[in-house]
């Protein structure tokens, strides 16, 4: 990829600026967009990966992901790039929508899980 073809990254300020405005739970740290997602246990983690994974396949932007018990964290940035590009905060944005999504609070036919913690799997408290 040349200079002339590689996308726009993006300075430490403008990621500053575009996370607190668009993004408010990620944060810019060693050159990643990074966001740490708190599960309620394994089957909530493994939910929350597999999830991510679908999402980062079809946009074909993968991140780098840590996870252990009861979180994840998802990392982005444009290898290619060598930054951060439009792509990092597009996909930060679809995992927000996908991932939090609680259709209990938006109304409409969909309740969403049952405040039972047999049934829980994100911690939307801690995340």
């Amino acid at each position: 990829m040349t200079e002339a073809t590689r996308e726009r990254t993006y300075s430490e300020s403008e990621i500053a600026a575009r996370l607190a405005q668009d993004l408010p739970h990620w944060r810019y740290e060693g050159g990643w967009i990074r966001r740490t997602i708190r599960t309620a246990g394994w089957k909530g983690t493994l939910m929350v990966i597999n999830t991510v994974g679908h999402l980062a396949e079809a946009a074909w932007h993968h991140p780098d992901i840590s996870a252990s018990y009861a979180w994840v964290e998802i990392k982005l940035q444009n290898h290619a790039a060598k930054g951060i590009t439009d792509k990092d905060f597009e996909l930060a944005r679809k995992i927000e929508e996908v991932v939090l999504w609680q259709p209990g609070l938006a109304g409409g036919a969909l309740v969403g899980t049952p405040a039972d913690p047999r049934f829980a799997y994100i911690d939307y408290k801690k995340s």
